[in-house]
C-alpha cells in the first residue's frame, strides 16, 4: 500500500511540472511581437542600406584604405609646423640665354655662374633607363629618402617627408650618412638592393651626384633629386628635381638689404661650406645682385669659418677691428650658429649700426629678427622642401606630368611679419 501511494505522488509531481513549463516558456508570442522580431524597423533598414546624408558615400580623399587618393585634396589639406603649405606648387623658373663663355666673365657678373644657377635646364633628354610611371597612383608605393647628414634642419625635412608620404599612402624610410660621402654611396647600394619604387636623394656633392643618380636609374628605380643642386650632367638620370631656388632667394635678400643700406657701403660675407651649391648661391648671388643694382655697395671680405658660433664671432670681431666704420653690413649663409656668433661680436663691439642678414629661418634666426638683432632672413621651409619632393613623386606615380626642375617659393622675414612664421620648424 505504501509503495502504491508513493508512485501516485511521483506521478502527480511530474504532471504539475509539465503544466508549469507549458505556461511560462513555450507560449507563442503575439503577432505584433513576431513581426518585430522578423523585420527591423523601417528607419533601421534605411540606415543599413544608405549612408546618412552627412556621411560621404566614398572613402575620404586622404584615406589610404579607401579608393584612389585625390592627390589635389591631399595637397590642399596638409600644413607644416608653422601653418604654411606642406606641398606648395612648384615654381618653373624663367631663364636667359647662356653666355658663350661664362668662365671668362668677372666674379661679380651673374653670367659667370649661369651653369650653377640654371642647372638642369640645359640637361637635354632624360636617360632612357628612367622607368615609365606606373600610372596607378601613390598608394602602397615604397620610397627611400637618403639625406645628407644629421642636423636640426634635416630632422624637420624628415618630418615633412614622412607626413607627406603618409598622407599619400606611401611607405617611406629616411636614411642618413651623417655627412660621410662613402657612407652615402653605400646607402644608395643598400637602397637599390631593397628595390623600392623610388629613391629621393640629397647628394652630398654635385660631382658625385652624377654616378649616384646614374646607378639608381640603371637599376630600374625612379630617382628624384631634392634640396641640393647637382651639375647638369646628373639631371638626365632623375625623374625630377625639386628644392629651393637659393640664387633667387639670395638676390631677393640682397635687394632688400641694398635698399636698407641706401645703396652704398661696405659688406662682408660668411659663407656656406665651400664647394656645394649653397656656397656659390649665398655668396655670389648677392655679390652679383649688388654689382648690377647697387654698384656703390662694395665687398670687403669673404670668409668660410664654418658653422661654429665661436669661430664666426672671431672673424666678425676681426672685421670690426680691421674695417672700422667701413663695415656697414654682414651677409650670413646661416641664421642659427653663424647668426649667434656675428650678433655677439657686434654687440660686444657696441656696433649697433652694422646690419646683419642671413639665409634660412631657424628659431634662433627668427628670435634674433624679433629682438632686432638680425635685419632680414629669408623663409625656406625644410618641411616644405621634403613635401614638394613627396608631392612630385606622388604625381609621377599617378602618371601626371611633372616639372623636370621645380622650385620652392620663398619670402622675406622682417620684424614686421616674423610673428606669422611661428612656431618654427627647427
Amino acid at each position: 500500500m505504501k509503495k502504491v501511494l508513493t508512485i501516485v505522488a511521483l506521478v502527480l509531481v511530474l504532471m504539475f511540472a509539465v503544466v508549469a513549463c507549458t505556461s511560462t516558456g513555450t507560449e507563442e508570442p503575439a503577432a505584433e511581437e513576431t513581426a518585430a522580431a522578423e523585420e527591423p524597423a523601417a528607419e533601421e533598414t534605411a540606415a543599413a542600406e544608405e549612408p546618412a546624408a552627412d556621411t560621404p558615400a566614398e572613402e575620404d580623399a586622404t584615406n589610404t584604405e579607401g579608393g584612389a587618393i585625390d592627390i589635389a585634396a591631399v595637397i590642399a589639406s596638409e600644413k607644416t609646423t608653422d601653418n604654411q603649405q606642406l606641398m606648395p606648387d612648384p615654381i618653373e623658373k624663367a631663364f636667359p640665354d647662356r653666355p658663350e663663355d661664362p668662365s671668362s666673365l668677372p666674379e661679380d657678373d651673374a653670367g659667370r655662374y649661369y651653369d650653377m644657377e640654371y642647372v638642369g635646364w640645359d640637361a637635354g633628354e632624360k636617360d632612357a633607363g628612367i622607368p615609365a610611371s606606373p600610372g596607378d597612383g601613390p598608394q602602397g608605393k615604397k620610397v627611400i629618402s637618403i639625406v645628407h647628414g644629421d642636423h636640426a634642419w634635416t630632422t624637420a625635412y624628415e618630418k615633412g617627408m614622412k607626413q607627406a608620404c603618409e598622407a599619400f599612402g606611401m611607405e617611406v624610410e629616411v636614411w642618413s650618412p651623417n655627412w660621410d660621402q662613402a657612407l652615402q654611396d653605400q646607402l644608395i647600394d643598400q637602397a637599390i638592393n631593397a628595390q623600392p619604387d623610388a629613391i629621393a636623394l640629397i647628394p652630398l656633392s654635385a660631382e658625385n651626384a652624377v654616378q649616384q643618380f646614374r646607378k639608381i636609374t640603371q637599376a630600374g628605380i625612379a630617382a628624384f633629386g631634392t634640396n641640393m643642386l647637382t651639375t647638369s650632367d646628373a639631371m638626365p638620370y632623375m625623374a625630377a628635381w625639386t628644392g629651393p631656388d637659393d640664387w633667387a632667394q639670395m638676390r631677393q635678400l640682397a635687394d632688400t638689404l641694398g635698399e636698407a643700406m641706401g645703396g652704398e657701403g661696405g659688406i662682408a660675407y660668411i659663407t656656406h661650406d665651400p664647394g656645394g651649391s649653397p656656397y656659390y648661391a649665398r655668396t655670389y648671388g648677392p655679390i652679383t645682385e649688388f654689382a648690377e643694382k647697387y654698384p656703390d655697395i662694395k665687398t670687403l671680405d669673404i670668409q668660410s669659418p664654418g658653422f661654429e658660433a665661436a669661430e664666426v664671432k672671431q672673424v666678425v670681431s676681426d672685421w670690426i677691428t680691421r674695417f672700422g666704420d667701413d663695415l656697414n653690413a654682414i651677409f650670413l649663409a646661416d641664421d642659427s650658429a653663424q647668426a649667434t656668433g656675428a650678433v655677439d661680436a657686434v654687440k660686444e663691439a657696441g656696433r649697433d649700426d652694422i646690419m646683419i642678414v642671413a639665409a634660412g629661418n631657424s628659431k634662433t634666426g627668427q628670435d634674433l629678427v624679433k629682438a632686432g638683432d638680425l635685419l632680414i632672413i629669408n623663409y625656406q621651409s625644410a618641411e616644405g622642401d621634403a613635401g614638394l619632393c613627396a608631392r612630385t613623386m606622388a604625381e609621377w606615380f599617378a602618371g601626371e606630368e611633372v616639372l623636370p626642375v621645380g622650385y620652392l617659393a620663398t619670402d622675406m622675414i622682417t620684424s614686421d611679419n616674423v610673428e606669422g612664421f611661428y612656431p618654427t620648424q627647427w
